[in-house]
């Protein structure tokens, strides 16, 4: 399963994409706006670099994808994976034309050279192989005293290529013999025209140029040592990706090489990098995630802790509310100010000020385009009609601890989870329609209101609740417990991971771990899954397809 991961405010910071997966990401490779994802399940995604939407799945592998390469003119793509076949992909009709056998351990790099006739392949079994495309043969094995983690084809000369195994580079031609002396690295890689060697010693960063052999820039990585690195497509670029989890990029056209960008948010080791154009880079990393990054705008991803520059401190998000018929979410902080965001592109529309400053429970609808608002202050629910910016009315309660409020979507009704009871009124009327007790009430708990349906959970509890509140004045009855994908969905949590199981197959449907585990506040409908966390980030899922921002 693919979800998409997005933060708040979507303004902030160069990371404007985050796709999180099941498994690890490990390959990674683009052509234009074409971009491959290799997953551990054996799968190869491709996704639009410029929507970020995903376009296909290309399943014929049986283990982790870990090596990926688009021929230059982007109609073939070559697979390397953990079930030590090599496949050559139809990049338009998505099928396996040709496959490779012959390594005995996991494959880590593949290369095709710029005449499309030899495949090269490095791997834990220690060797390199060249395979002739069109007899699927293999006619060089050369052999490497460690893993060959990286090989690379000149753009220029068809008939050389490199290799990196055991932080040692070597350049090679196609008969399998080395040219020129070996030098230390842990990366090497070429532009797109050749000109340009970029490699990776240590902290050190050198470009060279191939045909010279003469080192035309110098730079140095603060405070870590360097991985990987890629060449944006005017060679104008290098990025690099760190030991820290960091990627840096630099401007290599003049003289005096000078940094540029510094990307932070990634929780693990990048294990790949590629810019899809000029403005652009993606990263895949072990934190199972696959990052979007433009280049020129502030290095600030706000799904992570602390980035490398902290932005202005905007205050907590209090609520958030999904409306998917208007392809908006809500949001509140505590400051009382009310955004409403586009789910497709992440841009707030809309930002209103309203009384509800530092209110604990608030809830915001939009009713035929205009927002209502509701709070818990001082014993008593607010309602408030934000457009003409005056009260409507005001709900008081007896005394005891409130939980959460919410307003039905049609804003006809106010919920209120108060001690172990959940209260509803009439929004305009204020008369009192009736109430349910609860068995299981935490300080944490959710309200989700969809029709005449509730739900009520929390991250503490192994169930959650669901009534049909019907006609006005009928009794309530709480309701067999279905799939949460169709809106009458289960969702089950247990301390630690939040969990959603199908109860009539008993399949995991979705499983959120590590930081995102335990969300504060979660809302959800037939399409979305919005969760809100204390730390004020806001994740969140679309199980129709991937949506990113």
């Amino acid at each position: 399963m693919v979800k998409a991961v997005k933060g708040l405010p979507a303004e902030w910071g160069a990371c404007f994409r985050t796709v999180i997966y099941d498994g690890s990401v490990r390959g990674l490779a683009s052509w234009k706006d074409t971009i491959v994802v290799g997953l551990s399940s054996g799968e190869i995604i491709t996704l639009d670099g410029t929507t970020g939407s995903q376009t296909a799945i290309l399943s014929g592998h049986t283990n982790f994808v870990r090596a990926l390469t688009f021929s230059s003119d982007g109609t073939s793509l070559v697979s390397g994976s953990d079930d030590m076949a090599i496949k050559f992909w139809d990049v338009q009709t998505g099928g396996v034309v040709k496959s490779f056998y012959g390594h005995t351990n996991c494959i880590l790099s593949v290369a095709i050279s710029a005449d499309y006739t030899i495949i090269a392949s490095g791997s834990r079994d220690k060797t390199l192989r060249l395979w002739d495309i069109q007899t699927e043969g293999c006619h060089h094995v050369v052999g490497h005293q460690d893993w060959v983690e990286r090989v690379s084809f000149s753009p220029i000369h068809s008939q050389h290529l490199i290799t990196t195994s055991g932080n040692m580079i070597r350049q090679w031609n196609i008969d399998g013999h080395q040219i020129n002396p070996s030098y230390p690295g842990s990366c090497a890689v070429f532009s797109l025209d050749g000109t340009q060697l970029v490699l990776c010693q240590g902290a050190d960063i050198l470009v060279w140029s191939p045909g010279s052999g003469v080192a035309m820039a110098k730079f140095r990585i603060p405070d870590s040592t360097a991985s990987r690195c890629c060449i944006s497509p005017d060679g104008k670029l290098v990025a690099v990706a760190a030991k820290d989890h960091t990627a840096y990029i630099w401007d290599i056209t003049g003289s005096d090489p000078h940094l540029v960008e510094i990307f932070a948010g990634h929780t693990n080791e990048i294990s790949s990098l590629v810019f899809p154009s000029t403005s652009s880079l993606i990263t895949s990393s072990w934190d199972k995630s696959v990052r979007f990054w433009q280049v020129g705008t502030p290095s600030v991803d706000p799904l992570v802790g602390q980035p490398k520059s902290t932005p202005p401190a905007s205050p907590p998000i209090k609520s958030i509310t999904l409306h998917t018929k208007d392809g908006v979410f809500v949001s509140i902080d505590s400051a009382g100010i009310v955004k409403i965001w586009d789910i497709s592109t992440g841009h707030c529309k809309t930002s209103l000020q309203t009384p509800a400053k530092d209110a604990n429970w608030v809830d915001v609808r939009l009713v035929n385009g205009r927002p209502i608002l509701v709070w818990y202050t001082k014993g008593q629910i607010p309602i408030w009609d934000m457009e003409n910016q005056k009260p409507i009315r005001a709900i008081t309660l007896t005394r005891g601890i409130v939980y959460n409020i919410r307003l039905s979507e049609d804003g006809s009704k106010v919920f209120c989870l108060k001690d172990r009871e959940l209260w509803v009124w009439f929004t305009r009327t204020g008369e009192f329609v009736g109430k349910i007790v609860v068995e299981m009430v935490y300080i944490q708990t959710s309200l989700i209101v969809n029709g005449t349906r509730v739900w009520v959970y929390s991250p503490y509890s192994p169930t959650c609740n669901e009534w049909d509140l019907g006609i006005p004045g009928s009794s309530s009855s709480q309701l067999p417990q279905t799939t949460l994908l169709h809106l009458s969905h289960t969702k089950l949590w247990d301390i630690g991971s939040s969990r959603i199981e199908d109860t009539a197959t008993g399949k995991l449907v979705l499983q959120l771990g590590g930081r995102f585990a335990k969300p504060v506040d979660v809302q959800l409908d037939g399409q979305y899954f919005l969760a809100r966390y204390q730390s004020g980030e806001v994740l969140i899922l679309d199980f129709n397809h991937v949506i990113l921002w």
